[in-house]
């Protein structure tokens, strides 16, 4: 070893450490870049999901064209939502039922009144009287919770229960 070491000069020897120090470190930071470019890699990998040989630029197009496409679908499944609240307001939403016994001499509560509302308080008091001998139906249209007829007291009752409910 002596006999190698005596044939280097004391400079020679001193860049030649230092340029294995400079190897060393350059070595080390080459192992480090290797590992972030394989943690980049297995980003990308994961952001293209699987999509190969598609660049950054169609697949952004693409999932612009697909995130306007659900936009649209939204838009319309808004508009038919709103358009069928508007229809279940005009249906009948609320009901109020009586039952009572028109006449002493019938042993139960066979006769009734119904209130048919929608959402604007429209819609019909329908009452049914009860007898032995015969059985009477009378409808009586309702706008804003009022009748231009006269109501029974029992109608009146189940007007009040539907627009409670």
């Amino acid at each position: 070893m002596e006999s190698l070491f005596s044939y280097i000069s004391a400079e020679a020897l001193i860049i030649l450490l230092v340029n294995l120090f400079f190897i060393f470190i350059l070595l080390i930071i080459s192992i480090s870049n290797r590992i972030k470019i394989n943690r980049l890699n297995d980003k990308y990998k994961r952001f293209m999901n699987g999509s190969g040989d598609v660049n950054i630029e169609e697949l952004l197009e693409r999932c612009l064209f697909e995130v306007n496409q659900v936009t649209a679908k939204n838009k319309s499944i808004e508009n038919h939502i709103n358009s069928i609240e508007r229809n279940l307001f005009q249906c009948v939403q609320k009901v109020g039922v009586i039952r009572y016994n028109a006449f002493e001499d019938v042993g139960s509560d066979l006769s009734f009144s119904v209130a048919l509302l929608n959402g604007n308080n429209d819609g019909i008091v329908l009452s049914s009287i009860y007898s032995r001998d015969s059985s009477v139906m009378y409808a009586k249209p309702i706008i804003s919770g009022k009748s231009k007829y006269t109501l029974s007291a029992e109608e009146m009752h189940a007007l009040e229960l539907a627009k409670k409910n």
